[in-house]
């Protein structure tokens, strides 16, 4: 069966959700943004996990394109799924690392046995990814990744960001909304 889409303009530290996806840098320490706000609204609970892994696995940080999760602290998620998106930029096509963002964010999912996951616009905020363009590739990854998560859940902050994911799913490039 199809992951479900869903698009809705809200606050992603409010979705009760099984998993949230934390558009993160690569320190895994916090940051502005969705970072910011996840890290915020989660607690300490997010950062201690978030240090830890620093100090085992990740010694020079989460690579882009990569994902690795956390208890979810205060939000109202079992789980942070922690992911680096790609700085846009015209000199080189990094849209294969944005991708991999929405690939390794299910495969964690998965991995956690999450149904319900909740995921901002990646890369499309402080990183200066093109809305239209994160758009694309977020639905059509989503929808062409093979998972067991039931609803993947984008939460856009802005009625721009929800437009451009509309109008990516209204011109066929992606998954129905629903």
């Amino acid at each position: 069966m199809a992951v479900q889409i869903t698009l809705v303009q809200g606050d992603i530290t409010e979705q009760h959700v099984d998993a949230v996806v934390n558009a993160a840098n690569s320190s895994l320490l916090g940051g502005g943004g969705v970072d910011g706000a996840i890290h915020r609204r989660g607690g300490p609970t997010i950062l201690a996990e978030c240090r830890e892994l620093r100090a085992s696995r990740y010694l020079d940080g989460l690579p882009t394109g990569q994902a690795v999760a956390t208890s979810a602290g205060k939000l109202p998620a079992r789980w942070v799924i922690h992911t680096v998106g790609p700085v846009h930029t015209e000199s080189e096509d990094r849209s294969g690392l944005l991708a991999s963002c929405y690939r390794e964010s299910l495969r964690v999912a998965d991995e956690l046995g999450a149904q319900t996951v909740a995921f901002p616009a990646v890369s499309a905020g402080v990183y200066r990814w093109p809305l239209a363009d994160a758009a694309r590739i977020a639905l059509t990854t989503v929808q062409n990744t093979p998972t067991r998560v039931r609803e993947a859940r984008f939460v856009l902050f802005s009625n721009k960001a929800l437009d451009a994911f509309r109008a990516s799913v209204d011109s066929g490039e992606s998954a129905s909304s629903s």
